[in-house]
């Protein structure tokens, strides 16, 4: 079985941005992407209504942390503290070395190359320094944007899933994208 030690919580860097922890000070930020309907389109879950729902799920960010089962990153732009997405590891499957990543930016910073900057520098970390054998992400075949990110990073799609997901009394389908650590 893997054996993570996710503390103390590594901040990484990379030429554009630094992915920090994320605490109860960023619940502003927090809320300002997790309330955008359309940063929230293929996410599965409800805008947030309040900046508490936003302190609510750092709670579960740090929560993950603190029991070692998740970790999650605020993305920021180099010089700047102001959190502008989020991306982390959960749904970690230790007995497999194995890990879901799961990641968003606020709309205002869509087509920069962010996203892409996050995810190569958190699956390095994922891969090199957390011993992961696979990262996967699980998402709406309607995300071509999504789809785009991960398939340019490396990932390939293993698994469509017919009417899994139940949203708002929709049943959707889910598109399983997959990378092996490279060095194993």
């Amino acid at each position: 079985m893997l054996e993570l030690q996710l503390l103390p919580f590594k901040t990484i860097t990379t030429p554009r941005l630094v992915l920090r922890e994320i605490t109860i000070n960023d619940a502003p930020e927090v809320f300002a992407f997790r309330s955008n309907k359309e940063a929230m389109l293929f996410i599965g879950k409800p805008p947030a209504k309040s900046i508490d729902e936003a302190k609510e799920l750092i709670q579960k960010f740090n929560d993950g942390l603190n029991n070692n089962d998740a970790a999650t990153w605020g993305i920021t732009l180099a010089g700047e503290d102001k959190i502008i997405g989020t991306i982390g590891f959960w749904r970690m499957e230790k007995d497999h070395y194995r890990a879901e990543i799961g990641y968003m930016l606020h709309p205002d910073y869509w087509n920069k190359g962010i996203a892409s900057e996050a995810l190569n520098a958190v699956m390095e970390h994922g891969f090199k320094d957390l011993k992961f054998h696979t990262i996967q992400a699980f998402l709406t075949p309607e995300n071509i944007s999504s789809s785009r990110l991960l398939e340019k990073a490396g990932f390939v799609k293993e698994a469509h899933f017919k009417d899994n997901y139940f949203f708002e009394g929709v049943f959707s389908d889910t598109a399983v994208y997959s990378k092996i650590n490279p060095d194993h």
